[in-house]
This record gives structure tokens, sequence and C-alpha cells, in this order.
């Protein structure tokens, strides 16, 4: 039996993750702030003796140290550690105020580097970190702001981690998800803009859901992945490799802006 931490488990890309682990025969340690959703995650699973969820706030200085202390008590030892906990809706630089600013950095950038601290110790050979960074960690993106700032970090830390610790057999990788059909951008679906930008220009004819996002995750997971350290997947459909524009787009009349 191999155990898996994952944070940001109660919903989207990090319930899909936890659900797809566990079936590949892996316990789970649920990370997450909301009760309900970590309760909707073990009964999802239906499987208590495989699972075991923490309500935190994964800012909190003793975060990581409880984290690790369940897995360790509850299952005896940690093998897979997945980054996946985050926030959306940023904005462009020059409109970011400093508390804004510090909750990116802090929830998506400081505290994956502390729960990596903490769990490497434990970690082994053929164990697996995977922080989930965006397709913002690789190219320019409006609006980015401190969003992009935190994930660019989290995928420079991944590759320090791959180096630093490859040599143990423990690999380090980045998984980076485009838009993505989960509670936190449901939102944004309302607005054309942002559907043009993210629909018209991908290649590939639907846009992620979370669980391909998971399977990517549950992949570098596994021991056919052993080979895979210090890498970036992008899972976007060919968003950010591509100049693709969809006939709806590349038919219409150019107007000149007044």
């Amino acid at each position: 039996m191999k155990v898996a931490i994952i944070t940001g488990a109660g919903s989207g890309i990090g319930l899909a993750t936890a659900k797809l682990l566990h079936g590949a025969g892996n316990a789970i340690v649920g990370v997450g702030r909301d009760k309900a959703k970590l309760a909707a995650l073990e009964a999802a699973i239906g499987d208590p003796a495989m699972v075991a969820t923490i309500s935190v706030d994964l800012t909190a200085k003793d975060a990581p140290g409880k984290i690790v202390a369940l897995a360790l008590e509850r299952f005896g030892r940690i093998d897979c550690l997945v980054n996946n906990a985050g926030i959306g809706s940023p904005k462009p630089l020059d409109e970011t105020d400093d508390e804004t600013l510090d909750s990116f950095l802090d929830i998506m950038l400081v505290a994956p580097f502390r729960l990596c601290r903490e769990v490497i110790p434990h970690l082994s050979q053929g164990s697996s970190v995977v922080n989930i960074t965006s397709t913002f960690a690789h190219i320019g993106g409006r609006r980015g702001g401190a969003y992009s700032a935190a994930k660019g970090g989290l995928k420079s830390l991944t590759e320090h981690m791959a180096c630093e610790y490859g040599p143990r057999g423990i690999r380090s990788n980045c998984v980076a998800p485009g838009v993505t059909r989960t509670e936190m951008v449901a939102h944004r679906f309302e607005d054309e803009a942002f559907k043009r930008i993210n629909v018209e220009t991908t290649p590939y004819p639907r846009l992620a859901e979370p669980e391909d996002t998971a399977a990517v995750i549950a992949f570098l997971c596994s021991p056919g992945a052993e080979m895979v350290n210090g890498q970036s997947i992008v899972v976007d459909g060919g968003w950010t490799k591509t100049k693709y524009l969809s006939p709806r787009v590349t038919n219409t009349t150019w107007i000149d802006p007044e």
C-alpha cells in the first residue's frame, strides 16, 4: 500500500485525483479547509480504512506538521505528495494590493514549500512529489499578477527539488492545467470574452475536466513514471503551444476599434 497526501482534496482536481489514486490502491490523506467537502470526499471514496482527512489552514505555521503526523499515525508512511490547493481570479500587477499578493503567495508558493520541507524526510526511493502549477507558469497572460508569480515560483521550486532529491529516488514534477471546468472558474464562463479567449484558441475540441489533470497526476505518482523528474506536463489541449484560432474567429470581419 502506498500513501498519497493531496491538498485541496475536497473538490475539483484534488477530488478527482483522490478518487483516481484510491482506485489505483493508494491510501489517501485529504487536506482542505471545508469540512463538508472533506466529508463528501470520504463518502465518495467509501473506504474508511483507506482515507483520512484533515481540515486545516495550509498557511498556518503548524499545518505541515499536523498533516504529516496524521499520515504517519494512520498509515505509517508517505509515498506521494500532491500540492494542489489554490485560489483564482487574480488581477494585473498594478491593481494588486499587498494583502492580495501575500494571500496568493502564501497559499500557492509558501504553503507548498513548507509542506514539501516537512514531507521530504519521510519519502524514500520511488516516492513522488507533484506540484500543480498553471499554464501561467509557462507563458505570460493577462491578469496573471500574483497568480503568475506564485505558480512560476512553484515551478522553479519543483525543478530544484528534482535535482536535490532525485539522487534519493524522489521524483518531483509539475502538472500545469489550463482552464479546467472546476468550481473555482465556473463563474468565469458567464463572461463571453473569457470563453472566447480560452475556447476559441484551444485546438482540442473541448476544455479540460478535473479528471484529465488527475490522470496525469496519477501517472506521475506511478512506477510507470520512474524516469520522469523535473518536468512540467501541461494539460490544456494545446492552448500554450499553438496559435490556433477557431473558424468562428477567423471567419469574422475585423472591425477597427474606435
